[in-house]
Parts: structure tokens; C-alpha cells; sequence
């Protein structure tokens, strides 16, 4: 069957011909989803595979903290908030405590959500 083939290359085009900003975007989406993963994991007592989302997400914000262009001061506030959300991460991951990562999927659903608020004043 073709359809799966036809998925990962239309995924494979929405990627490469992405803006900078609508990778960013990607990114968050991922991030929140392989929380989402991770939290069920946790609640299923499977370690493994908590670990596992756990540090997709934890190398989501590295990515994004090493991309931060440093010359704009808001990229200060989102060194903070990624630092944050990495020590966070850690702690869950060691702890596989499911109420943190309930916050850092909050915190990242709000960054993804003023993400997006940003984009669209940008482009009117």
C-alpha cells in the first residue's frame, strides 16, 4: 500500500519548504507530542519507553536553545524558559513523575500558542 509512502514524503516536502519560523513551530508540535507519549508511559509504568520520549523532548529544546540567536534580548527570555524546561525534564525523567511533565507540556503548549500569535502578526 501507498498511502504510508505518500504521507512521509508529503511530511518530507512540509519540511524542507518550512520558513524558519514554521520549523519552530514543528518543533513545539513534536515536543507536545512526544510529552503527550511520555506521559502515558509513565502512567502505563512502562520506564523504558518514558525515558525514551522523555528525551526526545529534552533534545527538542536543546535544539532550540542552541538555535537561539542571542543578539535579540528575547532570546534571553527563551534561554531561561528552555534552561527551565530542561532541568525539568531531568528531574521527570529520573522521577518519572507524571505532574511534571504535565507542567512542562503546559509550559510548552503556551510557548507553542504565543509561538503561533507571533507568526501571524508577522505576516500581517
Amino acid at each position: 500500500m501507498a498511502l504510508p509512502n505518500a504521507f512521509g514524503q508529503y511530511n518530507n516536502s512540509k519540511i524542507l519548504t518550512a520558513s524558519p519560523a514554521e520549523l519552530t513551530l514543528i518543533l513545539y508540535e513534536g515536543a507536545i507530542k512526544f510529552c503527550n507519549i511520555a506521559i502515558v508511559a509513565v502512567e502505563e509504568k512502562d520506564v523504558e519507553k518514558s525515558h525514551v520520549y522523555i528525551r526526545k523532548v529534552e533534545r527538542i529544546i536543546d535544539y532550540l536553545r542552541q538555535t537561539l540567536d542571542m543578539k535579540y534580548p528575547v532570546a534571553e527570555d527563551f534561554e531561561r524558559i528552555y534552561s527551565y524546561l530542561s532541568q525539568r525534564l531531568i528531574e521527570a525523567n529520573i522521577k518519572k513523575d507524571k505532574e511534571i511533565l504535565d507542567e512542562v507540556n503546559g509550559h510548552l503548549r503556551t510557548v507553542r500558542d504565543t509561538w503561533k500569535e507571533v507568526m501571524k502578526k508577522g505576516r500581517g
